[in-house]
């Protein structure tokens, strides 16, 4: 079978490679599309945790069940499923374990025609989706998910805003926070992500190459009582200062690196809270595949290529022009 696999650091390649053998518990699914996550590409360039070479890579996957090795498991072969990519998330709800790991890198992941997985990481696909768009639900999904729900606990009719809207976590942030009733507002780079956005149902947007402390917001509407961002670096005293008091800020990445300073002075006072995550558990997992069928969420897909184009796009995640997942037939 062909799969995507890093070769040494920096270098991939789409090679022949064996096809996967079953053990007890597993099921063999035939990859019918997969996505790409920043994840990938970080791990292409060696800025990541764990890294092998010769693993296949890929963690977002959709397919359809061809084998199991276990008698009782029969009545998946034939089901279309989606993934899930955690690995031994362990028994602590609040916490990943020190095991844990995700499919793609330290282990073979979904860029391969077939995968050979657990039976208790197959999901039955959302009736409403087809393949395609389920394949870019895992990361980007459970992540926002998380972060929403469980991190910054949103309710209905509040003040939400996500950062970066585009990218694969921030789209799905946007799409899960309407879809609960919050009013929502999107930072970009981008006047015609904004616009987007907006026609989507966004209750504003605000261009972060124009507009470095949005005063206008926090002064006029209210302020958030949560904020979305996968960004920190400095901008996190801009968004301290766009608090509602006992608003939060709930972060899953900092590709602007350390804030210089953080105003706890105003955190503290106004009884604001700074909150990290990752990724989540399997029962998270589950609760967002319900959420997206309950409401018949579709992702945002950029683009769907040919199999045959993922080595050679995989830089393509980082393009500013991007909104949505990349998705790829297999």
């Amino acid at each position: 079978m062909k799969a995507l696999v890093l070769t040494s650091p920096g270098n991939i390649e789409m090679k022949e490679v064996s096809l996967p053998t079953l053990s007890s518990g597993r099921a063999l699914v035939k990859i019918k599309a997969v996505a790409l996550n920043r994840r990938d590409d970080w791990i292409r360039e060696g800025k990541y945790p764990h890294i092998k070479t010769g693993m296949v890579m890929g963690s977002d996957g959709a397919g359809i069940v061809e084998s199991v090795h276990n008698e009782e498991h029969k009545e998946w072969i034939g089901k279309e499923v989606v993934i899930n990519p955690n690995i031994d998330w362990g028994s602590n709800p609040d916490v990943q374990s020190l095991k844990y790991t995700i499919l793609g890198m330290p282990v073979d992941g979904t860029f391969a025609e077939y995968i050979s997985v657990p039976v208790d990481r197959l999901h039955h696909k959302p009736f409403h989706l087809d393949l395609l768009q389920a394949a870019a639900l895992p990361l980007g999904g459970l992540t926002a998910f998380r972060a929403l729900f469980r991190k910054g606990e949103l309710r209905a009719d509040q003040n939400v805003l996500i950062s970066g809207f585009g990218g694969g976590v921030a789209q799905f942030a946007f799409l899960f926070a309407k879809a609960a009733g919050a009013n929502v507002y999107v930072t970009s780079g981008s006047d015609e992500k904004i616009d987007k956005a907006i026609k989507m149902g966004a209750r504003g947007g605000y261009n972060y190459r124009k507009q470095s402390t949005f005063e206008d917001l926090w002064k006029t509407k209210g302020g958030f009582d949560l904020i979305i961002d996968s960004a920190g670096g400095d901008q996190i005293n801009a968004y301290i200062k766009m608090l509602r008091a006992s608003g939060k800020i709930v972060f899953y990445g900092a590709t602007n690196g350390k804030p210089s300073k953080v105003d706890f002075y105003r955190m503290f006072w106004y009884q604001l809270s700074l909150i990290g995550t990752t990724m989540g558990n399997d029962q998270e997992f589950s609760e967002m595949l319900t959420f997206v069928s309950k409401h018949q969420i579709r992702p945002l897909v950029d683009s769907i290529r040919p199999f045959s184009k993922l080595a050679e796009s995989l830089q393509d995640v980082t393009k500013p022009n991007k909104v949505g997942k990349i998705v790829f037939q297999v």
